[in-house]
Protein backbone atom coordinates (compact mmCIF):
# COMPACT_ATOMS: atom_id res chain seq x y z
CA UNK A 1 0.00 0.00 0.00
CA UNK A 2 2.94 2.13 0.27
CA UNK A 3 3.19 3.32 -3.30
CA UNK A 4 -0.57 3.74 -3.76
CA UNK A 5 -0.50 5.82 -0.40
CA UNK A 6 2.27 8.32 -2.33
CA UNK A 7 0.05 8.29 -5.57
CA UNK A 8 -2.75 9.64 -3.66
CA UNK A 9 -1.23 12.19 -1.40
CA UNK A 10 0.79 13.57 -4.55
CA UNK A 11 -2.46 14.05 -5.90
CA UNK A 12 -4.51 15.63 -3.63
CA UNK A 13 -1.79 17.89 -3.24
CA UNK A 14 -1.04 18.99 -6.63
CA UNK A 15 -5.01 19.63 -6.70
CA UNK A 16 -4.78 22.07 -3.88
CA UNK A 17 -1.75 23.95 -4.26
CA UNK A 18 -2.95 24.10 -8.09
CA UNK A 19 -6.13 25.78 -7.16
CA UNK A 20 -3.84 27.99 -4.39
CA UNK A 21 -2.01 29.73 -6.64
CA UNK A 22 0.53 30.59 -9.33
CA UNK A 23 2.17 27.35 -10.78
CA UNK A 24 4.70 29.13 -12.59
CA UNK A 25 6.25 30.66 -8.84
CA UNK A 26 7.18 27.19 -7.89
CA UNK A 27 9.91 27.36 -10.57
CA UNK A 28 11.28 31.07 -10.35
CA UNK A 29 13.89 32.03 -8.44
CA UNK A 30 12.25 35.64 -8.11
CA UNK A 31 9.19 35.87 -9.47
CA UNK A 32 8.93 39.26 -9.24
CA UNK A 33 11.89 40.00 -11.31
CA UNK A 34 10.92 37.49 -14.01
CA UNK A 35 11.31 38.06 -17.30
CA UNK A 36 8.25 37.40 -19.79
CA UNK A 37 10.77 34.86 -21.15
CA UNK A 38 11.49 33.39 -17.98
CA UNK A 39 8.01 32.74 -17.83
CA UNK A 40 7.05 31.66 -21.14
CA UNK A 41 10.28 28.49 -20.64
CA UNK A 42 8.98 27.90 -17.33
CA UNK A 43 5.72 26.97 -19.00
CA UNK A 44 6.93 25.23 -21.75
CA UNK A 45 9.14 23.46 -19.82
CA UNK A 46 6.50 22.07 -16.96
CA UNK A 47 3.50 21.55 -19.69
CA UNK A 48 1.26 24.59 -18.24
CA UNK A 49 -0.94 25.69 -20.22
CA UNK A 50 -1.98 21.81 -20.71
CA UNK A 51 -4.54 20.08 -18.89
CA UNK A 52 -4.46 19.59 -15.30
CA UNK A 53 -3.56 15.83 -15.74
CA UNK A 54 -0.72 16.27 -18.00
CA UNK A 55 0.54 18.71 -15.57
CA UNK A 56 0.39 16.47 -12.61
CA UNK A 57 2.44 13.61 -14.39
CA UNK A 58 5.32 16.22 -15.51
CA UNK A 59 5.10 16.73 -12.07
CA UNK A 60 5.66 13.76 -10.76
CA UNK A 61 8.13 13.17 -12.87
CA UNK A 62 9.91 15.96 -11.97
CA UNK A 63 9.38 14.59 -8.15
CA UNK A 64 11.13 11.40 -8.87
CA UNK A 65 13.95 12.97 -10.53
CA UNK A 66 14.92 15.24 -7.93
CA UNK A 67 13.34 18.17 -9.61
CA UNK A 68 10.87 19.79 -6.18
CA UNK A 69 10.95 23.39 -7.51
CA UNK A 70 12.45 25.98 -5.87
CA UNK A 71 11.57 27.88 -2.75
CA UNK A 72 10.55 31.48 -2.27
CA UNK A 73 11.18 31.55 1.09
CA UNK A 74 14.70 30.27 1.16
CA UNK A 75 15.52 31.13 -2.25
CA UNK A 76 17.32 27.72 -3.73
CA UNK A 77 15.80 24.47 -4.75
CA UNK A 78 13.44 22.90 -2.63
CA UNK A 79 15.41 19.63 -2.16
CA UNK A 80 18.93 20.92 -1.07
CA UNK A 81 16.42 22.87 1.67
CA UNK A 82 14.92 19.88 3.12
CA UNK A 83 18.47 18.29 3.06
CA UNK A 84 19.69 20.90 5.33
CA UNK A 85 16.82 21.39 7.98
CA UNK A 86 16.12 17.20 7.91
CA UNK A 87 19.37 16.53 10.00
CA UNK A 88 18.10 18.92 12.69
CA UNK A 89 14.73 17.27 12.65
CA UNK A 90 15.78 13.81 12.50
CA UNK A 91 18.43 14.26 15.50
CA UNK A 92 15.91 16.08 17.73
CA UNK A 93 12.98 13.30 16.86
CA UNK A 94 15.19 10.80 17.11
CA UNK A 95 16.32 11.96 20.86
CA UNK A 96 12.51 12.70 21.65
CA UNK A 97 11.46 9.09 20.62
CA UNK A 98 14.34 7.59 22.58
CA UNK A 99 13.23 9.12 25.67
CA UNK A 100 9.43 8.41 25.21
CA UNK A 101 10.16 4.54 24.43
CA UNK A 102 12.46 4.48 27.46
CA UNK A 103 10.22 5.87 29.51
CA UNK A 104 6.77 5.33 28.51
CA UNK A 105 7.52 1.12 28.32
CA UNK A 106 9.52 0.89 31.74
CA UNK A 107 6.61 2.94 33.37
CA UNK A 108 3.61 1.58 31.76
CA UNK A 109 5.45 -2.18 32.54
CA UNK A 110 5.67 -1.54 36.11
CA UNK A 111 2.37 0.82 36.41
CA UNK A 112 0.90 -2.86 34.94
CA UNK A 113 2.59 -4.79 37.33
CA UNK A 114 1.71 -2.98 40.50
CA UNK A 115 -1.59 -2.22 39.39
CA UNK A 116 -4.02 0.26 41.51
CA UNK A 117 -0.54 1.09 43.84
CA UNK A 118 0.30 4.41 45.15
CA UNK A 119 3.10 3.93 41.69
CA UNK A 120 0.25 3.22 39.37
CA UNK A 121 -2.12 5.94 40.52
CA UNK A 122 0.88 8.61 39.80
CA UNK A 123 1.73 7.42 36.75
CA UNK A 124 -2.29 7.02 35.67
CA UNK A 125 -2.21 11.24 36.98
CA UNK A 126 0.83 11.96 35.22
CA UNK A 127 0.08 10.25 31.92
CA UNK A 128 -3.20 12.01 31.91
CA UNK A 129 -1.05 15.43 32.68
CA UNK A 130 0.54 14.77 29.84
CA UNK A 131 -1.50 14.67 26.87
CA UNK A 132 -3.77 17.63 27.89
CA UNK A 133 -0.22 20.19 28.44
CA UNK A 134 -0.26 22.30 25.42
CA UNK A 135 3.21 21.66 23.54
CA UNK A 136 3.79 25.66 23.04
CA UNK A 137 3.08 25.86 26.74
CA UNK A 138 5.38 23.47 28.29
CA UNK A 139 8.23 24.70 26.18
CA UNK A 140 7.73 28.12 27.15
CA UNK A 141 7.91 27.19 30.93
CA UNK A 142 10.91 25.23 30.12
CA UNK A 143 12.72 27.61 28.46
CA UNK A 144 11.51 30.69 31.52
CA UNK A 145 12.36 28.31 34.01
CA UNK A 146 15.91 26.76 32.98
CA UNK A 147 17.10 29.83 30.51
CA UNK A 148 15.95 32.73 32.01
CA UNK A 149 15.64 31.86 36.08
CA UNK A 150 18.03 29.19 36.23
CA UNK A 151 20.96 29.70 33.70
CA UNK A 152 21.30 26.39 33.58
CA UNK A 153 20.28 25.48 30.00
CA UNK A 154 21.91 27.05 26.44
CA UNK A 155 20.34 29.45 24.73
CA UNK A 156 17.36 28.85 22.38
CA UNK A 157 19.47 27.30 18.93
CA UNK A 158 21.11 24.07 17.79
CA UNK A 159 24.49 25.00 19.28
CA UNK A 160 26.54 27.97 20.29
CA UNK A 161 27.69 30.53 17.40
CA UNK A 162 31.88 29.54 18.57
CA UNK A 163 31.17 26.23 16.89
CA UNK A 164 29.80 27.22 13.66
CA UNK A 165 33.38 27.12 12.23
CA UNK A 166 33.98 23.48 12.98
CA UNK A 167 33.51 21.76 9.87
CA UNK A 168 30.02 20.06 9.03
CA UNK A 169 30.35 16.73 7.49
CA UNK A 170 26.74 15.27 7.86
CA UNK A 171 24.60 18.45 9.27
CA UNK A 172 24.04 16.17 12.34
CA UNK A 173 25.88 18.01 15.54
CA UNK A 174 26.27 14.80 17.17
CA UNK A 175 28.20 13.10 14.59
CA UNK A 176 30.10 15.79 13.18
CA UNK A 177 31.13 16.83 16.90
CA UNK A 178 32.18 12.55 17.34
CA UNK A 179 34.58 12.89 13.67
CA UNK A 180 36.03 16.19 14.25
CA UNK A 181 36.73 14.22 17.72
CA UNK A 182 35.30 17.52 19.51
CA UNK A 183 33.78 16.55 22.79
CA UNK A 184 32.99 20.32 23.87
CA UNK A 185 30.93 20.49 20.50
CA UNK A 186 29.43 17.18 21.48
CA UNK A 187 28.57 18.29 24.99
CA UNK A 188 27.26 21.51 23.89
CA UNK A 189 25.20 20.15 21.36
CA UNK A 190 23.70 17.81 24.16
CA UNK A 191 23.17 20.69 25.92
CA UNK A 192 20.99 22.18 23.31
CA UNK A 193 18.62 19.07 22.85
CA UNK A 194 17.77 18.28 26.69
CA UNK A 195 14.97 20.99 26.37
CA UNK A 196 13.47 20.77 23.41
CA UNK A 197 13.56 16.59 23.12
CA UNK A 198 11.57 16.97 26.72
CA UNK A 199 9.10 19.15 25.16
CA UNK A 200 8.91 17.11 21.72
CA UNK A 201 8.19 13.54 24.03
CA UNK A 202 6.42 14.95 26.42
CA UNK A 203 2.96 13.94 24.95
CA UNK A 204 4.24 11.08 23.38
CA UNK A 205 5.97 9.87 26.63
CA UNK A 206 2.35 9.95 28.32
CA UNK A 207 0.55 8.07 25.80
CA UNK A 208 2.90 5.02 25.17
CA UNK A 209 2.31 5.04 29.37
CA UNK A 210 -0.83 4.21 29.27
CA UNK A 211 -0.99 2.40 25.89
CA UNK A 212 1.77 -0.01 27.82
CA UNK A 213 0.08 -0.17 30.83
CA UNK A 214 -3.36 -1.03 29.54
CA UNK A 215 -2.12 -3.73 27.16
CA UNK A 216 0.52 -5.09 30.08
CA UNK A 217 -2.90 -5.56 31.98
CA UNK A 218 -4.65 -7.64 29.12
CA UNK A 219 -1.82 -9.17 28.49
CA UNK A 220 -0.76 -10.40 32.36
CA UNK A 221 -4.64 -11.91 32.56
CA UNK A 222 -3.79 -14.42 29.55
CA UNK A 223 -3.83 -18.13 30.14
CA UNK A 224 0.47 -18.36 28.87
CA UNK A 225 1.14 -15.92 31.81
CA UNK A 226 -1.01 -18.09 34.39
CA UNK A 227 0.82 -21.23 33.04
CA UNK A 228 4.43 -19.50 33.14
CA UNK A 229 3.32 -18.48 37.28
CA UNK A 230 2.38 -22.55 37.67
CA UNK A 231 5.75 -22.99 36.53
CA UNK A 232 7.41 -21.80 39.11
CA UNK A 233 8.96 -18.91 37.18
CA UNK A 234 10.41 -16.03 38.70
CA UNK A 235 8.31 -12.88 37.90
CA UNK A 236 10.39 -10.46 36.76
CA UNK A 237 10.93 -13.54 33.87
CA UNK A 238 7.45 -14.00 33.52
CA UNK A 239 6.91 -9.83 32.79
CA UNK A 240 9.97 -9.42 30.71
CA UNK A 241 9.98 -12.74 28.58
CA UNK A 242 6.41 -13.73 28.27
CA UNK A 243 4.21 -10.78 28.83
CA UNK A 244 5.92 -7.54 27.40
CA UNK A 245 6.76 -8.65 24.34
CA UNK A 246 2.80 -9.31 23.29
CA UNK A 247 2.51 -6.05 25.30
CA UNK A 248 4.25 -4.46 22.83
CA UNK A 249 2.45 -5.36 20.04
CA UNK A 250 0.22 -2.74 19.94
CA UNK A 251 2.37 -0.13 21.53
CA UNK A 252 4.54 -0.27 18.80
CA UNK A 253 2.04 0.72 16.57
CA UNK A 254 1.78 4.51 18.57
CA UNK A 255 5.58 4.56 18.42
CA UNK A 256 6.28 4.39 14.80
CA UNK A 257 2.81 6.73 14.15
CA UNK A 258 4.65 8.98 16.74
CA UNK A 259 8.32 9.40 15.57
CA UNK A 260 6.22 9.92 11.68
CA UNK A 261 4.48 12.97 13.06
CA UNK A 262 7.78 14.04 15.61
CA UNK A 263 9.99 14.13 12.17
CA UNK A 264 7.38 15.11 9.88
CA UNK A 265 8.15 18.62 11.72
CA UNK A 266 7.69 19.54 15.25
CA UNK A 267 6.43 23.22 14.27
CA UNK A 268 5.41 24.43 17.49
CA UNK A 269 8.60 23.10 19.72
CA UNK A 270 11.03 24.09 17.01
CA UNK A 271 9.93 27.45 16.71
CA UNK A 272 9.90 28.35 20.79
CA UNK A 273 13.58 26.52 20.89
CA UNK A 274 14.43 28.27 17.70
CA UNK A 275 15.37 24.83 16.20
CA UNK A 276 16.17 24.97 12.57
CA UNK A 277 14.69 22.02 11.22
CA UNK A 278 11.63 21.55 9.05
CA UNK A 279 9.02 22.52 10.78
CA UNK A 280 10.11 25.76 11.39
CA UNK A 281 10.74 26.38 7.93
CA UNK A 282 7.56 24.53 6.99
CA UNK A 283 5.62 27.44 9.18
CA UNK A 284 7.48 30.03 7.27
CA UNK A 285 6.65 28.32 3.83
CA UNK A 286 2.97 28.57 4.48
CA UNK A 287 2.89 31.77 5.88
CA UNK A 288 5.19 33.17 2.24
CA UNK A 289 2.73 30.90 0.54
CA UNK A 290 5.61 28.95 -0.81
CA UNK A 291 3.85 26.44 -2.93
CA UNK A 292 7.03 24.41 -3.82
CA UNK A 293 8.31 24.79 0.02
CA UNK A 294 4.44 23.40 1.08
CA UNK A 295 4.33 20.79 -1.50
CA UNK A 296 8.20 19.54 -0.82
CA UNK A 297 7.16 19.41 3.04
CA UNK A 298 3.83 17.44 2.34
CA UNK A 299 5.72 14.80 0.22
CA UNK A 300 8.09 14.23 2.34
CA UNK A 301 6.03 13.97 5.32
CA UNK A 302 3.83 11.86 3.44
CA UNK A 303 6.72 9.46 2.88
CA UNK A 304 7.73 9.33 6.47
CA UNK A 305 4.75 8.34 7.28
CA UNK A 306 3.78 5.42 5.01
CA UNK A 307 7.88 4.31 6.13
CA UNK A 308 7.44 3.80 9.46
CA UNK A 309 3.59 2.43 9.05
CA UNK A 310 6.23 -0.03 6.80
CA UNK A 311 9.08 -0.25 9.78
CA UNK A 312 6.30 -1.46 12.55
CA UNK A 313 4.62 -4.07 10.46
CA UNK A 314 8.63 -5.47 9.90
CA UNK A 315 8.77 -5.05 13.63
CA UNK A 316 5.41 -6.62 14.05
CA UNK A 317 7.00 -9.76 12.72
CA UNK A 318 9.84 -9.83 15.05
CA UNK A 319 7.65 -9.71 18.01
CA UNK A 320 4.96 -11.73 17.16
CA UNK A 321 6.13 -15.55 14.99
CA UNK A 322 2.10 -15.70 13.74
CA UNK A 323 2.92 -12.86 11.50
CA UNK A 324 5.38 -13.99 9.43
CA UNK A 325 3.58 -17.59 9.68
CA UNK A 326 0.65 -15.63 8.02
Amino acid sequence: MLIPVLIGVSVLTFMIMRAAGDPVTAYLQNPEKATEQQIQAIIKKYHLDEPNYIQYWYWLDGIVHGDWGISQQSKEPVTETLAKKFPATFELALVATALAVSIGISVGTRAAVRVNSAFDQGTRVVSLIGVSIPVFWLGVLLLALFYYQLNWAPEPGRIDKEFDIVPKYTNFMLIDSALNLNFDMFVNAIAHLVLPAITLCFASTAIIIRIMRSSMLEVLGAEYVRTARSKGLPENVVTRKHARRNALIPTTTVVGLSFGGLLGGAILTETIFLWPGLGQWSAGAALNLDTAGIMGFTMLTAFIYVLANLTVDLIYARLDPRVRLG
